[in-house]
């Protein structure tokens, strides 16, 4: 007997007196044969929620399971592409439907008459298990595609073909495992993009994500592996900030997921992403990159949806030994998708109409990051970095707050910064990092001995400057003794001349650590100089009119990234101008 569409409530299907339906299972809804996922099965009804719009959908139409889960194609190809929700080819989606993707439009995840230039990396009679490398080839001019066995797969390899140029449907070998079933494999595989991919061990983290932000970078650093939550109200540049970070960030792989986001920003991704050059290979930057789009006027469903597709990818190229960084924009949308299918699903509403279970779906997801060994010995690391747009700049509603328990560093931005054309407008107070303690052998071996402690006395001073602006606004500057008066010139200093940084400047839109290093130094030396100076009765009013302050300011302009020398001589004239002041 059929199955039939029984009752439709937007996204949501239901089907009546069935047991053919296993929970998880994809299933093809409708005379246009919708994806949909059973997401709830009991005696009467089994549920399902489709991902695509069921616009004209009728109860009667049949309804046909898969016999597996909703899963993702891994294979060679899935670089440089664009996806929906559920990793359809968007460009080939045009192709087949137009500028607007038609229901039950079906087509293969990667192009499966592509070939690539396979070279096999084992031999008849090698015993093999899960992850293990078994072929080659070149995805991108950056990229070597690893084609691995499943993880839950061990045997012996019976045949192999020659190296040579395959599709990814090809036969590339066979195994014959340890109980005689005969396994074909190809370059490509399906993996469940609700399941993590197994690990043979989650490791310590301790290597910094290297952005080139001097705020990220120093104050409020990011660890390989880690996790990281950039809240934000609109316009406040959560978006640009991502930009940033994907462009200019030290992992191999970048996934953007454009979770509900407008469909003009992510053109925008597409444009600038297409135009870049990646500065460590000087390839374009697409050749490291997977973009998912699903905008706002997508489907729902979909939405909810595109944040595993992203992960699922995230962990295959992880498992090759890739170090990989998820930019989700964002996860408040994602929420929002949440709440909209749990309403239609009837459930009890917890905070602001959010399920009761989003506290345990962010932490799903964030869970997935992580520094790991892999299954075939190599190390990899996926890092999400996940925008949330809480409505009103408002931190405390449910989705910012339950992110905040997951997440290990929060850069907050603030609509005060960001009015004030500050960018990046991460405001250094709110924000905090749990990694600085963590990362500190990595600063001692890769930057300078002192790396952390110049951090702690530049943060040291933002917070003695934030506290004395509350007297400054009682009874106003003039009234402050000159080391006061210090503190908050050189605050100046590091908020316009350290935290503040220019997207469209050469040498400013990413700065090495070691410059970073030089120029807290330099500020430092100044403030140093300056309290030596004042403790002589030199009032403040002398040091400033040298103009040390303003020139320390366009340090970040003045020196270029690949002449970090000049900063010696800077020093010595900071030194030599306030020794003068003392001898006059």
């Amino acid at each position: 007997m059929q199955n039939t569409v029984y009752s439709i409530n937007g996204p949501v299907v239901k089907v009546k007196d069935t047991k053919d339906f296993s929970m998880l299972e994809m299933v093809y809804v409708g005379n246009k044969r919708l994806i949909g996922e059973v997401i709830g099965i009991n005696e009467k009804y089994t549920t399902i929620q489709v991902y695509e719009s069921t616009t004209g959908l009728k109860p009667g139409e049949p309804v046909e399971g898969s016999g597996a889960p909703m899963s993702a194609t891994l294979g060679p190809g899935i670089i440089s592409n664009i996806f929906d929700g559920i990793e359809r080819p968007l460009r080939k989606l045009e192709d087949v439907s137009g500028a607007f993707i038609s229901e039950g439009s079906s087509v293969s995840a990667l192009d499966e008459e592509r070939l690539f230039d396979v070279t096999l990396k084992v031999g008849v009679g090698d015993n093999v298990c899960g992850g293990d490398i078994y072929a080659v080839c070149p995805e991108t001019p950056l990229i070597e595609h690893r084609c691995m066995i499943a993880p839950d797969l061990s045997g012996k390899i019976i045949w192999i073909a020659e190296n040579g140029k395959y599709r990814i449907n090809d036969k590339v070998a066979e195994l014959e495992t340890d109980d005689g079933t005969k396994i074909t494999l190809t370059l490509c595989q399906k993996w469940p993009i609700r399941q993590s991919r197994p690990v043979k061990e989650r490791l310590s983290i301790n290597k910094l994500l290297v952005t080139g932000q001097r705020v990220i970078d120093t104050l409020l650093p990011i660890a390989k592996g880690g996790t990281a939550a950039v809240p934000g109200g609109f316009g406040t540049g959560k978006t640009m900030t991502q930009h940033q970070l994907a462009k200019w960030c030290d992992a191999d792989i970048i996934v953007y997921i454009g979770c509900g986001e407008r469909g003009n920003e992510m053109t925008q991704v597409l444009e600038e992403f297409g135009e870049l050059i990646d500065p460590k290979s000087g390839k374009h930057l697409t050749d490291r990159t997977v973009l998912i789009a699903n905008t706002s006027n997508m489907p729902v469903a979909a939405r909810e949806a595109s944040i595993y597709t992203g992960i699922t990818l995230a962990e295959y190229y992880r498992d090759m030994g890739y170090h990989i960084a998820i930019m989700a924009d964002s996860t408040s949308r994602w929420a929002e998708a949440l709440r909209e299918i749990s309403g239609r699903l009837e459930e009890m509403p917890a905070e602001e109409g959010f399920p009761a279970y989003l506290p345990s779906r962010l932490s799903e997801f964030y869970e997935r990051a992580g520094y790991m060994k892999n299954l075939n010995g190599s190390e990899g690391s996926v890092t999400i970095i996940g925008a949330v747009s809480p409505q009103g700049s408002d931190f405390s509603e449910p989705v910012t707050q339950n992110t905040k328990r997951f997440v290990r560093c929060f850069l907050a931005l603030d609509k005060s910064l960001a009015y004030a054309r500050h960018y990046p407008a991460i405001n250094w107070i709110t924000s905090y990092s749990e990694y600085v303690d963590d990362l500190k052998n990595y600063y001692d071996e890769n930057v300078g001995a002192d790396f952390i402690e110049y951090r702690h006395k530049i943060n040291n001073i933002l917070i003695e400057e934030n506290n004395l602006m509350e007297i400054v606004k009682l009874i106003g500057a003039d009234v402050l003794p000159d080391d006061q008066k210090l503190t908050i010139e050189t605050a100046r200093v590091i908020r316009l001349g350290f935290l503040q940084q220019n997207a469209y400047h050469k040498d400013d839109t990413y700065v090495p650590l070691e410059k970073q290093y030089k120029m807290m130094g330099t500020i430092l030396l100044l403030n140093k100089e300056a309290k030596r100076a004042i403790s002589r009765n030199i009032p403040i009013s002398s040091i400033i009119e040298t103009g040390l302050f303003e020139k320390v300011i366009k340090v970040k302009y003045n020196i270029p990234n690949d002449n970090l020398s000049l900063f010696d001589e800077l020093n010595s004239e900071i030194k030599n101008t306030i020794s003068s002041l003392s001898r006059a």
